[in-house]
């Protein structure tokens, strides 16, 4: 079977995330696609572009861990997608280390992080919840090693 085309992907993944909204309330498939367009914007290869119009969708039950697993995906836009998946409760240096050893991975992330702690998009927030992210993201880019 033919692996799924980079547009089949991205519609994949609009439609799985159809229904859902960012804590700003807007259609969370503006976060996928603004994501998707960091990665390349950042250099990164069609199956990291992949990964990143799919980088939630596991870990928000989009789509099921089942489902990735059976997909025409390429094996590295499986593992992106599942080192991206946090778990509830996960530690956040096991989480970054799964990140930090899973190639491609890592950039994905950085896109993620860049697009989540835009200030135009924490700006809409409420006080706590702003600083609260904005301290998570600045820890997570530390124990990723993205300190610039």
């Amino acid at each position: 079977m033919p692996h799924l085309t980079l547009a089949e992907v991205e519609a994949l993944a609009r439609e799985a995330h159809a229904t859902q909204t960012d804590k700003a309330g807007r259609p969370y498939t503006e976060h996928l696609s603004a994501v998707a367009e960091g990665v390349r914007a950042r250099g990164g290869s069609g199956e990291q572009i992949a990964a990143a119009w799919l980088h939630d969708a596991v870990e928000d039950g989009a789509l099921s861990r089942e489902w990735l697993a059976a997909a025409p995906l390429p094996r590295p836009v499986k593992d992106m997608v599942l080192a991206l998946t946090k778990a509830k409760g996960e530690d956040l240096r096991t989480y970054t280390a799964r990140i930090l050893a899973t190639p491609g991975a890592l950039l994905v992330k950085e896109s993620d992080l860049a697009h989540n702690a835009d200030p135009a998009r924490l700006a809409v927030l409420d006080e706590p919840t702003r600083t609260r992210l904005t301290e998570k993201y600045a820890t997570v880019r530390h124990l990723l090693g993205l300190t610039r």
